[in-house]
């Protein structure tokens, strides 16, 4: 029987209208969900929009972007639309910020470059204001000659820093209060807590001092087949865009993951879907019946993470799969 104490939360991605996304999160807050995190791509609805509409409608659940990154806005700004958040919901603001997407960057701007180097100094930043109300700092990516906010957060901001390389894992490690994979099977957790092994290290922490988040593409259905075919287009773009070691250590030919990214590419969706294996889809989601997922699930908690975040596509029917893993899967992982 899995005890494990485990938090969960819900990834969403604002593509819809934005009622439907601030739905889905008010769902998550009354099925128990901890977290609900909203992803921040320029193509899609501003995340701090949708996050400020979430906050006027929740009461407990937190929240947080699921991640921002140091490129698009200045790290300045960040802190100050975080803190005033912190406002509106009174510590349920978690600052969650990464390297980003850098397909969708580099359509934007033309100096994606250094992203170790362009988090950690954000990190920095956002922190000093978090806990000092100001910031003068100098470094090889920002320059901020002396910034003295009229206002601080009423409480100390958490920061999620979106990690997958292995600097960027210690780092996480390191300088944040949590950290965020994008991972689905056991071998890249393993991997990924030696990193965040040094990184801890390095800063004097325990393991139990961060919080090691999950975050997964799952697919939860009481119909198994239902529940693969929906998982099937999210793992295709997964694999399209999945950097060559990560493919090989999980035994994907380059060449398949290729396939896959020029039939997207063309735009025939028939024809990239076909080419997702069995063996992609149990390497990059978690799918199945909620008994299954559970057991997928206790299989990384048992390497050490302590936060799973449900994303796309949750399920056949988002809905129904949010009950089901409210019903099921949640109460197997809280005493």
């Amino acid at each position: 029987m899995v005890i494990h104490m485990v938090k969960f939360g819900l990834e969403l991605v604002p593509m819809e209208p934005y009622w439907k996304t601030v739905y889905y999160a008010v769902l998550a807050e009354k099925l128990g969900f901890d977290y609900v995190w909203i992803t921040d791509h320029c193509v899609n609805r501003n995340v701090y929009t949708i996050l400020t509409t979430i906050a006027l409608h929740t009461e407990r659940i937190k929240m947080g972007a699921g991640v921002t990154n140091p490129y698009l806005i200045h790290p300045v700004v960040t802190a100050q639309i975080f803190a005033s958040l912190n406002e509106i919901a009174p510590g349920r603001v978690v600052c969650g910020i990464g390297p980003g997407d850098k397909t969708t960057l580099e359509s934007v701007i033309p100096d994606y470059e250094k992203p170790l180097i362009a988090v950690k100094e954000a990190v920095q930043i956002i922190r000093s204001i978090f806990t000092t109300g100001s910031v003068k700092f100098e470094g090889s990516k920002f320059i901020v000659p002396n910034v003295r906010m009229n206002f601080k957060p009423k409480q100390n901001i958490p920061i999620f820093i979106g990690a997958q390389g292995p600097k960027m894992l210690s780092m996480a490690a390191e300088i944040g209060d949590g950290v965020m994979i994008n991972a689905s099977h056991p071998k890249d957790f393993e991997i990924a807590l030696k990193y965040l092994q040094e990184g801890i290290t390095k800063a004097g922490k325990r393991l139990e001092d961060i919080e090691i988040t999950a975050a997964t593409s799952v697919s939860v259905a009481e119909d198994v087949d239902k529940a693969r075919k929906a998982a099937t287009p999210i793992v295709a773009f997964i694999v399209a865009g999945c950097p060559p070691h990560i493919l090989e250590s999980h035994g994907i030919k380059p060449e398949s993951a290729q396939a896959i990214k020029d039939a997207i590419n063309k735009g025939q969706w028939k024809e990239a879907f076909s080419k997702v294996t069995s063996e992609m889809l149990d390497n990059f989601s978690i799918y199945g019946t909620p008994e299954s997922c559970i057991e997928k699930i206790d299989k990384i908690v048992k390497l050490g993470v302590t936060l799973i975040v449900v994303g796309s596509p949750i399920g056949p029917d988002v809905r129904k799969s949010l009950m089901l893993i409210n019903k099921e899967i949640i109460p197997r992982f809280k005493s």
